[in-house]
């Protein structure tokens, strides 16, 4: 099993890693077949890249140089095929340098962040083919989400199963693949051979986890999450009698370490896939920024990662002292830049166009808008990647500024809901070898404010964080109406509140940066809702 990170759109880079790995295996392992995920030449997904009017021609290039290795194996190899003028998604056997059979895709999702319709055809016949006296057969990814692939395979005749996947990551999806792929075994009658990609892409993040199960629905290998790997898998095959042997069996993590890697990951592949130096982002000494700045650390390494604390007449001590803390804790490039004369020069300039006008949010904004044009800077000067710190409970009710604290390039949290930001922090400081840990417990336990007024707090605007979360994960990841969310045991007005504010900051949403997709309902490719729209709450 396979399990690389591929690089969307580098055909001729994932070409040479197909290579590259495809010889390592044979050094180490003496396959018979070495199994790479799905559309591994392009990467998945590589979305319009499929429009391309070179696609054609580089897709047989590549296949031409893997086939032109001549390689002592069977290559297991996912692609974007066209045949007859149309497209596919396909996978090719490439036996000793030889093409030996293609299978075409079967089921094409169209739901959450897949639109395969878009691009392909789908396919409708079974690929059965004997490799070592074994009649195997070969699907792709979604064709086992539903029996039917299953079942003209083992109709066919197939004793063995391999499903080649670009499968991405939300929160406990590991294991509903697994009860699914157990089904299918249970179902076909033969063990299963799941290869999944791992790495980020933009917002999705693949989380590998490929394993091997038997036909009793048994895990006999589990590849590692988050990492590249070659694993191998030993089929035994004696008279009637089709099975894996048990093997490498990595230990799947915990809700916290599953999430946090993921973010870790995401993070570490769009920065580096990318080629940024390194990062920046604004220190405030708040808990989304302190885990941010963990995160980063962990990813990159702290000599990439520079923080900067701008204070403000607002600006709690507490907040300097607990910056420099982590900061000093991790490690990282660490600055102070007082915004003060910054927003006096804009408050200067703008006395003219705000003459006889009363003090407002305008100039809360206004602070935020002078720490986002300080980072920004930073980044063209350093070529580094601006990290952005809201959650996903702020992005979500718009308790934000545009151009402000939402200007940057990535955002870690943007799919972490509040208290599981406080979940992780925990995490994070539990597991670190220098107890306590990375962040102040002080910084833990604060209530969260924005600093942009005087004993400001975020509840002075919010309801509290867990009834919001609450109310948001019924709202946007359930899709529940207002008044099935008030019928849970929820105060009609604070419901109205939310639901409006959701719904009237979609436009900041869609100008803000990308971010880790842990969810299933991501605000990006998953939540696709109108800006302009007369939609009510209601019935």
């Amino acid at each position: 099993m396979a399990q690389i990170n591929p690089l969307v759109g580098d055909i001729h880079g994932n070409t040479a890693l197909i290579l590259e790995k495809s010889r390592e295996a044979i050094t180490r392992f003496q396959p018979d077949l070495v199994v790479f995920p799905e559309l591994v030449l392009t990467a998945y997904p590589p979305e319009d890249l499929l429009l391309r009017p070179s696609l054609d021609v580089r897709i047989e290039k590549a296949l031409a140089k893997i086939c032109g290795a001549v390689l002592p194996t069977i290559l297991v190899v996912g692609y974007p095929g066209r045949e007859e003028g149309k497209l596919y998604n396909m996978l090719a056997l490439i036996d000793h340098g030889k093409v030996v059979a293609t299978y075409r895709k079967q089921r094409l999702p169209n739901y959450q962040v897949f639109d395969e319709k878009r691009y392909f055809k789908k396919g409708f016949a079974p690929l059965v083919h004997e490799i070592s006296g074994i009649q195997v057969a070969f699907t792709i990814c979604e064709d086992l989400w539903s029996p039917k692939a299953m079942a003209k395979a083992s109709a066919a005749g197939a004793r063995l199963m391999i499903n080649i996947n670009g499968s991405p990551y939300s929160l406990g999806k590991v294991h509903r693949r697994t009860e699914v792929m157990r089904q299918r075994v249970t179902e076909g009658k033969m063990p299963l051979v799941y290869v999944n990609q791992v790495g980020g892409q933009d917002e999705l993040l693949f989380d590998g986890a490929s394993m091997a199960m038997n036909a009793n629905g048994t895990v006999a290998v589990q590849a590692r999450q988050y990492a590249e790997a070659l694993v191998p898998v030993n089929i035994s095959n004696e008279g009637d009698s089709i099975s894996i042997l048990q093997g490498q069996q990595e230990i799947l993590l915990e809700k916290e370490a599953e999430l946090y890697q993921a973010l870790v990951l995401g993070l570490r592949d769009y920065v580096n896939k990318n080629r940024f130096r390194g990062v920046v982002l604004g220190l405030s000494g708040g808990i989304d920024s302190a885990l941010t700045l963990a995160i980063a650390v962990d990813a990159l390494g702290s000599d990439r990662v520079h923080a900067v604390m701008m204070p403000f007449q607002y600006t709690a001590q507490m907040s300097m002292d607990d910056a420099q803390a982590q900061a000093s804790n991790l490690g990282v490039n660490y600055r102070v830049i007082p915004i003060a004369p910054m927003y006096e020069s804009f408050m200067q300039a703008l006395a003219g166009e705000f003459a006889g006008m009363a003090t407002d949010l305008t100039e809360q904004n206004l602070q935020a808008r002078c720490r986002g044009v300080a980072l920004m800077a930073i980044s063209n000067k350093k070529g580094l990647l601006v990290l952005t710190t809201g959650n996903k409970s702020e992005m979500a009710v718009g308790y934000s500024t545009l151009y402000g604290d939402m200007a940057g390039g990535f955002d870690a949290l943007k799919d972490v809901p509040k208290m599981l930001v406080y979940a992780l922090a925990a995490y994070r400081n539990r597991i670190d070898s220098n107890p306590p840990g990375p962040i102040p417990q002080r910084v833990i336990e604060r209530p969260p404010s924005a600093e942009l007024a005087p004993g400001q707090v975020d509840e002075d605007n919010l309801p509290p964080y867990p009834e919001l979360d609450r109310i948001l994960e019924l709202y946007i990841e359930q899709d529940e109406s207002l008044e099935q969310i008030v019928s849970r045991g929820h105060d009609r007005s604070v419901v109205e509140k939310v639901i409006r504010l959701v719904d009237l900051n979609e436009y900041k949403r869609r100008q803000a940066p990308v971010g880790v997709r842990i969810s299933e309902r991501g605000f990006g490719r998953d939540r696709r809702y109108p800006i302009t729209s007369g939609w009510k709450p209601g019935d």
